[in-house]
């Protein structure tokens, strides 16, 4: 289903419609800007992949603290290097667009939480989280004794059967009670 061309095909067009929450616009918008990341060599290349740190430069990522994650997750390669097809681009682009549903990005928000892919969100995912977002510097990071009582409130909050870690629907839980996750969980071309 990949494509090299400039031009994206009125059939492929429809069908990534159909299977994403973007519109056709954006949709050649994406793919202009994906054929924008290729080197000239993987323009010929069947299903060509953009290299992780060609996909980090872009304006709308650079700046996410959780950049890398994002990458991971949405990535299909199978040497988990983080390089994307244009249909995963798509994905991406769909799972943060601001037509995509609660439940599609509280998903994906989960997943990119999930640094070690154990399908919950333990003490060690919590802390990776919060370095993300305060900053690993001197000046940013968490006391140890800090940043363990910001872990036993999240788990206190969320943590609905008390196994010690936040399971996907626990987390959908907590997102639904936060008006402004939908809205800030986008990415905009």
């Amino acid at each position: 289903m990949g494509t090299t061309a400039s031009q994206l095909r009125k059939d492929l067009l429809s069908e990534y419609q159909e299977l994403t929450f973007l519109t056709k616009r954006e949709i050649i918008l994406a793919h202009k800007r994906f054929s924008e990341l290729l080197s000239k060599e993987d323009r010929n290349v069947p299903t060509p992949r953009v290299p992780m740190e060609k996909v980090l430069s872009l304006p709308e990522l650079k700046s996410n603290p959780f950049r890398k994650r994002i990458s991971h997750v949405f990535s299909t390669s199978d040497m988990k290097d983080g390089s994307l097809t244009f249909e995963d681009f798509l994905d991406l682009l769909s799972a943060f667009s601001d037509s995509a549903t609660l439940e599609i990005k509280s998903h994906y928000a989960f997943r990119i939480f999930d640094f070690d892919d154990d399908g919950t969100l333990d003490g060690g995912d919590l802390e990776k989280l919060v370095n993300c977002l305060t900053g690993e510097t001197d000046d940013t990071r968490l006391t140890t004794e800090e940043m363990r009582q910001l872990i036993s409130n999240i788990l206190e909050e969320s943590d609905i059967d008390k196994d010690g870690t936040v399971n996907l629907s626990e987390f959908q839980h907590v997102i639904s009670r936060s008006p402004d996750f939908v809205s800030s969980f986008k990415i905009v071309l």
